[in-house]
C-alpha cells in the first residue's frame, strides 16, 4: 500500500477493488498493533527509579471495529458488496441519533459501515456534498474503558465531538474525536 506517499494513498483509496480493501484493513490492524507495541516499549524501556511511579493508562486501544465509508446510494453499495463481492451484508438500520442509515459488511477480520444521510442535519450529507462519489468517512477502534479514555483525551487536549459518549451502530456507547487532533481521520471509539 502506498502510505508513504499522500497523493498514491488517495489515489489508492478510491480504487473499486476488494483486494485494495482487504489491504486497507490489514494494514490499519497492523498500524494500530505498531502503536501499541511503541506504546508498551515506551513505557517499559526507560530506567526507573524507586521513588518514580510508572505512568499508568486506565484504558487500552483494542481491535479496529469497522472502517466507515459514506455513500450516496446505499442500495447501489449494498449490492456491490453482497452480489458482487459475494460479503455476508447487513440490513440497512436507522440511527436516528446519529442522523445516518447504516448496513454493515462483514469481511471475517473486521467490517465496514456503509453510511447514508438521514435527515437533513446529517453529518454524512455535508460530507457526500463535499465528496460526491462518496469515500471513506472514518475508523473505529475498539477501547476497553471509554469513560477512562474520554477523560484522559481531554487531559492530553484531544478535542472529542460530543460532550459524552452516544450509543452507536453495535449498541455500545460511542465517541468521535476531533480530525484535526489525529492527523486528519475522524477516529471513533467504541466501548469493547
Amino acid at each position: 500500500m502506498p502510505h508513504e506517499d499522500p497523493l498514491l494513498a488517495r489515489m489508492w483509496l478510491h480504487s473499486d477493488t476488494q483486494e485494495n480493501w482487504v489491504q486497507l484493513i490489514n494494514w490499519c490492524q497492523g498500524l494500530l498493533a505498531g502503536l501499541q507495541a511503541t506504546s508498551f516499549s515506551i513505557r517499559t524501556s526507560a530506567t526507573i527509579s524507586s521513588t518514580e511511579k510508572v505512568p499508568h493508562s486506565l484504558w487500552k486501544l483494542g481491535r479496529l471495529n469497522h472502517v466507515a465509508i459514506a455513500v450516496p446510494d446505499l442500495e447501489k453499495a449494498r449490492s456491490l458488496y453482497k452480489d458482487v463481492l459475494g460479503a455476508q451484508v447487513s440490513e440497512t438500520v436507522p440511527l436516528p441519533e446519529h442522523g445516518v442509515y447504516t448496513v454493515f459488511v462483514e469481511l471475517g477480520n473486521t467490517k465496514l459501515e456503509l453510511l447514508h444521510p438521514l435527515g437533513e442535519r446529517s453529518p454524512i450529507a455535508g460530507f457526500l456534498q463535499k465528496n460526491k462519489a462518496g469515500g471513506m468517512h472514518h475508523v473505529c477502534i475498539e477501547v476497553d474503558d471509554i469513560t477512562a479514555a474520554v477523560a484522559e483525551l481531554k487531559k492530553r487536549k484531544i478535542r472529542i465531538l460530543s460532550e459524552e459518549p452516544k450509543i452507536g451502530a453495535h449498541g455500545k456507547p460511542v465517541i468521535f474525536l476531533h480530525p484535526k487532533d489525529c492527523h486528519g481521520v475522524l477516529v471513533e471509539l467504541e466501548q469493547a
